[in-house]
C-alpha cells in the first residue's frame, strides 16, 4: 500500500527537497504541499493523507497549533514534526497535541523514509537526541506535572500500558504476557479508548507522567 504524504513547510525549497527524497521511495507518494499551518489543516481535510510532515515554525498558524486542530477533528492522519530546533518545549507540546514523530531536518533519506513507514504503521518515531532530552525532562524533579493514575483499567490493561511505554511491540507484549497478539491488540485499543489517548506515543507519555514507570 502506498503511503500518502502532505508536506507543510513555509520554505518552498524545503518542501521541494523533501518531496524529492520521499518520492524516491517506492511505497511513498507526496499528495500535497502547504506553506503554513492553515493550509496544512485544509490539505488534510481535502486530501486525507496518511502522514503529514509538519514544520514547527510557520507564519500565521504554526505547526503546533495546526497539529492540535488536525488531531481535534479526529483525522486518522498521523503527524511527524520536522524542525531545525531541538527544543524541549516543542517536543513535549507536539506529542501532547497528538504528533506521532519528531525529527530534525538534517535526517537522512533513509531515516525520513523509515519514520514515515513506522508512523504510518502505528508506531512512534523520535530522533535519538529528542528521545534523550525528553527522558531527561521526565526524570528532572518538577519537570512535568504528575497526572492522575489510570482509572477504569483492568490489571491486564495496566500491564499492557506499561509495556507499550517500555517500547515493546504487540508481538513482544504477547510473548511477555503469554497471550495472543490479537488479544494484545484488543487490550491496546481499550487502553486508548479508556484513557482518551490518540496513539502509543501518548500512552508512553501518560505512563511516564503518572510515574507508572521510570526511565531506565
Amino acid at each position: 500500500m502506498t503511503i500518502r504524504v502532505v508536506i507543510a513547510d513555509d520554505q518552498h525549497l524545503v518542501r521541494e527537497g523533501l518531496a524529492v527524497l520521499l518520492e524516491s521511495q517506492p511505497d511513498i507518494t507526496v499528495v500535497g504541499h502547504a506553506a503554513d499551518g492553515q493550509q496544512a489543516v485544509d490539505a488534510v481535510a481535502r486530501l486525507r493523507p496518511d502522514i503529514v510532515l509538519m514544520d514547527v515554525r510557520m507564519p500565521g498558524l504554526d505547526g503546533l497549533a495546526a497539529t492540535r486542530r488536525i488531531t481535534a477533528t479526529g483525522s486518522p492522519a498521523r503527524i511527524i514534526m520536522l524542525t531545525t530546533f531541538d527544543l524541549d518545549e516543542y517536543v513535549y507540546t507536539a506529542l501532547t497535541f497528538g504528533a506521532s514523530g519528531f525529527l530534525l531536518k538534517d535526517a537522512s533519506t533513509q531515516t525520513l523514509g523509515d519514520a514515515v513507514r513506522a508512523v504510518a504503521g502505528g508506531d512512534a518515531m523520535l530522533a535519538p537526541s529528542v528521545t534523550r532530552r525528553l527522558l531527561e525532562q521526565f526524570t528532572r524533579p518538577g519537570g512535568f506535572t504528575s497526572a492522575a493514575r489510570p482509572t477504569g483499567l483492568t490489571a491486564r490493561e495496566t500491564e499492557v500500558l506499561v509495556l507499550i511505554a517500555r517500547g515493546l511491540s504487540n508481538a513482544e507484549i504477547a510473548s511477555n504476557l503469554v497471550i495472543s497478539e490479537q488479544t494484545v491488540k484488543t487490550h491496546v485499543g481499550r487502553v486508548l479508548e479508556k484513557l482518551h489517548l490518540r496513539d502509543r506515543t501518548q500512552v508512553a507519555i501518560y505512563a511516564y507522567e503518572t510515574r507508572l514507570i521510570e526511565p531506565r
